[in-house]
């Protein structure tokens, strides 16, 4: 396309929600198209203004904080708005969507916006390179309530060891709507999507999607448990290929059921155990294929090795088994599948290895924001002493605890809502000693180790998996986290002046 050449963009005006990441990515991509762009965003703190004058420099016009009229710049629709692109974390019910719906103007997210300029990168890269236009990439894409980061980037390398040009994009890394529209060809990308994105995004078709899980989540986002399954299961809708679901999760295979396909697209299952056929699963300490292979009612392919999933936990191996299907589905070869897993290094946080002090392990799972989370990281171990505590958002605790109590050796409660998980370990667990940290200040981690020092024996393990938030006590997770591994490195530097 020539950089004269109209655009169906041209002169729209375009209001974006939020002066994040998406926000950001959003407003630059659209007025590069000659759209008529508008960012509001109630925050009004330096950081915001430096964004905003960045923008300026592009002719975008963005409102901060309160206006003149008193009210405040993100519940306002501009006068003459056609779209409202919205920043993922914006609810629903905000006040400029209910403007927006009463104007009769539609609300997108980034993404919808990402997958509407597929067309439009592929024709800018023909024309600048000066060779035949290619295909936009294809997405395979990835939701559940736990895992879609690892699942996407265990599969971005499965795809690398394939060959393969791709990037992990969407819910992390790089804004999509970056790589749909750069410089850079893809032969495929791999695609984490949250259910704020997939509300916000009616028009995306993978060419193959999975659900790797659904637990209760973000409900005060969604409103219910029904709606929040729903737009989970918007991913598939579309879909040519594969959709892949969670055996173990019956609520993963119904939204399968109920999604409009095309046709031909099969129902892959991604099972723990022995596969049936059109499954993955795990047979004598391999992964195999029962599903892209020739008579799946009687044969079946090696991937890899248990041991080639790093770390080999059973929520992990299950996260291993989905992006194998998706890479599967895309016709990577079994060796790649093997390759790419053992390639494979997961972000920090997200049940890593810190340290062994006096026999015991101690491992951060700081990630595990939600009860599904740290139920899954509990099963990896045993016997265990929990830290955990937090924001619960709403959450309960009853079936978590119950699920884990036979695994606790002595649990540690931290953070605003820890009084919920200690009455529901006071129900279903009431023989485990639990230590009540009351404080909130910068060295209550350290503390919070030392409690689970005390309560361990040789061969237990100490995890950090809250099962809640973490913004009450610290910026994010990873804060959390860096807090929690630094506290076990003092913890074995004390241990070591103690046997000098």
């Amino acid at each position: 396309m020539g950089s004269g050449q109209v655009t169906p963009w041209q002169g729209k005006n375009i209001t974006v929600a939020g002066l994040g990441v998406s926000g950001i990515s959003a407003a630059r991509a659209l007025a590069g198209l000659g759209a008529v762009v508008t960012v509001v965003d109630n925050g009004d703190g330096d950081a915001h203004r430096v964004r905003a004058a960045e923008l300026a420099e592009l002719d975008i016009d963005v409102r901060l904080g309160r206006l003149e009229s008193g009210e405040r710049a993100g519940e306002v629709l501009p006068q003459g708005t056609d779209l409202v692109v919205t920043s993922p974390g914006w609810q629903p019910d905000s006040p400029l969507f209910l403007a927006a719906a009463k104007a009769g103007v539609d609300v997108v997210g980034d993404v919808e916006i990402a997958w509407q300029l597929r067309e439009t990168g592929a024709e800018r890269r023909a024309a600048a390179s000066g060779e035949p236009r290619r295909e936009p990439a294809p997405w395979l894409a990835i939701t559940g309530t736990n895992g879609k980061t690892t699942t996407t980037q265990m599969l971005a390398s499965i795809l690398r060891a394939a060959g393969l040009k791709t990037a992990a994009v969407g819910n992390i890394g790089t804004p999509i709507i970056d790589v749909v529209t750069g410089e850079e060809p893809y032969d495929v990308l791999a695609v984490e999507l949250s259910s704020y994105q997939l509300h916000w995004a009616p028009s995306v078709r993978a060419h193959s999607a999975a659900v790797l899980n659904l637990a209760p989540d973000h409900l005060d986002w969604h409103g219910s448990m029904e709606a929040y399954a729903a737009d989970k299961g918007r991913i598939y809708e579309g879909n040519t290929i594969a959709c892949v679901y969670n055996v173990a999760d019956p609520a993963t295979e119904r939204l399968v059921e109920e999604a409009d396909v095309e046709e031909g697209c099969r129902a892959i299952g991604f099972t723990l155990g022995a596969p049936g056929p059109s499954m993955l699963g795990v047979v004598d300490g391999i992964l195999v294929d029962r599903a892209f292979v020739e008579n799946r009612q009687k044969n079946a392919q090696e991937l890899a090795h248990v041991d080639d999933v790093n770390p080999p936990a059973p929520h992990n191996i299950a996260n291993a088994l989905a992006a194998a299907a998706l890479a599967r589905a895309f016709g990577v070869a079994p060796r790649a599948v093997r390759d790419g897993l053992r390639d494979f290094r997961p972000d920090a946080h997200r049940v890593a290895y810190v340290d062994e002090v006096d026999g015991v392990r101690y491992v951060d799972d700081s990630k595990a924001t939600n009860t599904h989370a740290a139920e899954a990281s509990l099963a990896a171990f045993e016997p265990v002493v929990w830290i955990a505590g937090g924001l619960a958002k709403g959450a309960t605790f009853d079936e978590l605890v119950r699920k884990s109590a036979k695994r606790l050796r002595g649990v540690v409660l931290m953070g605003a809502d820890r009084a919920l998980i200690a009455e529901a370990l006071a129900r279903h667990a009431p023989e485990v000693p639990v230590t009540d940290l009351d404080r909130t200040d910068t060295g209550a981690m350290l503390a919070a180790v030392r409690e689970a020092a005390r309560l361990a024996e040789p061969g237990d393990t100490v995890l950090l998996a809250p099962a809640c938030a973490s913004m009450d006590m610290f910026a994010n997770y990873n804060e959390r986290g860096d807090a929690f591994a630094g506290a076990v490195r003092e913890l074995a530097s004390g241990s070591a002046a103690d046997t000098a």
